[in-house]
């Protein structure tokens, strides 16, 4: 594994009393960003990370266990990932506020609202992008906020609801005139999912209407994406996300696609290892199977041998098999 941190790491940013040295970032993912997968970015190179988003409605009513043992295992942050992100979703501001600080002696660099979301069952709790149709709400949930806590807020937003209701700015403008540290742009609406181009001139505007740091986000999928949307739009940084499940080998500038199999093995038993040493074994194998899937693509692995490792059960019988496919 490579803890190489000087590669894509040219400029960077202040969140705070933080000082972010680089302009790459591990985009909030559910499901994904648990504390194996955060510290592994950012031993490639990753220059900030972020947790996958977690309800504030679950910390708010079972604060003493920050909402759920998955929760809570999520919120376990390891000094060497710092600076670390974590990111809420809820439609209350109450519960925004409440949930943050109960999480705020964790140590993270920043509190982060997710108002990009565009999945069904967040939406209807009037989460993630349903939060952008108002932007007065927003506004006055991002005073509170930075009333109430001493680490630094920020959030993530789209575009607007769909094309007829782009109203990214006016929610930008709350944002940043009620405390926010940074937002981080998605490049479209919520009707559009991930659907259609990202439009990183929208980004652009809202880059060259504030004074914050902005990140951009949508459709960086290569190293070559990364130059491209940090010129088109000017922005402080960029989030990688998709991109980075199977290559981490990205936050070094390097296709991981681009490296032998026999070079990219010992990364993936390495993350296996992590996360059997954060869940146990049963479940660091079982959790482990959605980052091993993205890892065999491209990997020239058999079709019987992919699949007697993916039906793998046994931590030791799969770095086994991992090693016998080289």
């Amino acid at each position: 594994m490579c803890d190489d941190k000087t590669v894509m790491t040219d400029g960077g940013f202040t969140i705070g009393d933080t000082t972010v040295s680089g302009r790459v970032v591990l985009a909030p993912m559910s499901g994904y960003n648990d504390l194996p997968f955060r510290l592994l970015c950012r031993r490639f190179g990753a220059s900030m990370v972020y947790t996958g988003l977690l309800s504030a409605k679950s910390i708010y009513y079972s604060p003493r266990t920050l909402g759920s043992p998955r929760t809570e295992a999520m919120l376990a942050l390891h000094p060497e990932e710092h600076p670390v992100v974590v990111q809420l979703f809820a439609g209350d501001g109450d519960i925004l506020v409440a949930a943050a600080r109960a999480i705020e002696p964790l140590g993270m660099a920043m509190i982060d609202i997710n108002m990009g979301c565009a999945k069904p069952k967040v939406l209807k709790s009037g989460s993630g992008a349903a939060l952008m149709q108002d932007p007065a709400k927003v506004g006055e949930i991002f005073a509170r906020l930075s009333r109430a806590l001493s680490v630094p807020v920020s959030g993530k937003i789209r575009l607007g609801w769909d094309d007829a209701n782009r109203n990214y700015m006016d929610v930008a403008r709350a944002m940043a005139d009620n405390g926010a540290a940074l937002i981080a742009v998605h490049g479209r609406t919520a009707e559009q999912g991930f659907t259609g181009e990202a439009d990183w001139d929208a980004i652009a505007q809202v880059k060259q209407s504030l004074g914050i740091p902005v990140l951009a986000s949508g459709d960086v999928e290569t190293v070559e994406d990364v130059d491209r949307i940090l010129d088109a739009t000017g922005c402080d940084g960029v989030m990688i996300g998709r991109a980075a499940i199977g290559n981490p080998w990205i936050f070094q500038g390097i296709d991981g696609l681009s490296l032998l199999w026999c070079e990219r093995v010992p990364v993936i038993v390495a993350h296996l290892g992590m996360m059997v040493e954060h869940y146990g074994d049963d479940y660091g194998v079982s959790w482990f199977r959605k980052h091993l899937r993205a890892y065999l693509r491209g990997s020239g692995v058999v079709r019987r041998e992919r699949h007697a490792m993916m039906q793998c059960k046994d931590a030791a019988r799969l770095v086994a098999l991992l090693q016998a496919s080289i």
